[in-house]
């Protein structure tokens, strides 16, 4: 019996530690994540930002004093989220590295790809296309992925794209056509770079895939754009 109750002990205490590990270590990343924000967005602005208020949601005995001197204001912690605010003003202030030569490039860019979308694009199809993007590198644009970071069961996602008249496959499908296109424009990105951004391990897939779209070939129709 007390052999029996010295390990049950022993398992809570385990138990006790990995959670007490765990905290710690998210108490860490998210510490660390807010400072690089702060950094950053005092290294774009050229000026040492300090927001109005830094609420963070782990908690923490004791006063910090390196972490009042970095962000110049106390930290709150044990608050509902983390959250870092900055005064209204500050989203007016200028980055100090900004190219406007190139913004003026990539706002004609965004608004010739606008231009060339379908006028009538429903809310949740354009939500699924933001969160494909970023994925598609990665090969990880799949619909439990996408249903996971929207939030919702793949049932869902499935239901309100089909009643926009879509369904997961073809977003996708019609998406990396678009792309496709839009890459092949830019010269400076080569046709194994651009299967890579479309989520291709393999430039004949990409090939072959390209080929099923628009009867021509990724090289074809970056001729036929140069021309």
């Amino acid at each position: 019996m007390h052999q029996k109750r010295r390990v049950l002990l022993h398992a809570i205490d385990e138990d006790e530690a990995a959670r007490v590990l765990q905290l710690s270590l998210d108490r860490h990343q998210i510490e660390f994540f807010a400072t690089v924000l702060v950094r950053l967005c005092r290294h774009l602005t050229g000026t040492r930002l300090v927001p109005t208020r830094v609420r963070l949601a782990h908690r923490r005995d004791g006063k910090y004093p390196e972490l009042t001197e970095f962000f110049g204001t106390d930290v709150e912690f044990d608050a509902h989220g983390d959250e870092i605010w900055f005064a209204p003003s500050s989203r007016d202030m200028p980055i100090v590295s900004a190219d406007h030569h190139l913004n003026k490039i990539l706002v004609g860019y965004c608004e010739e790809a606008l231009q060339r979308r379908p006028k009538r694009r429903g809310p949740f199809r354009s939500r699924v296309e933001n969160a494909i993007v970023p994925l598609l590198p990665h090969g990880k644009a799949r619909a439990d992925e996408i249903s996971r970071r929207l939030g919702v069961s793949q049932r869902t996602l499935a239901r309100r794209l089909s009643s926009e008249q879509l369904s997961f496959s073809s977003v996708l499908e019609n998406l990396k056509m678009d792309l496709a296109e839009r890459y092949l424009a830019d010269q400076d990105l080569s046709i194994s770079q651009i299967a890579w951004l479309l989520g291709y391990q393999e430039v004949s897939s990409f090939t072959h895939a390209f080929k099923r779209w628009t009867n021509k070939t990724p090289r074809q129709m970056r001729s036929r754009k140069a021309a």
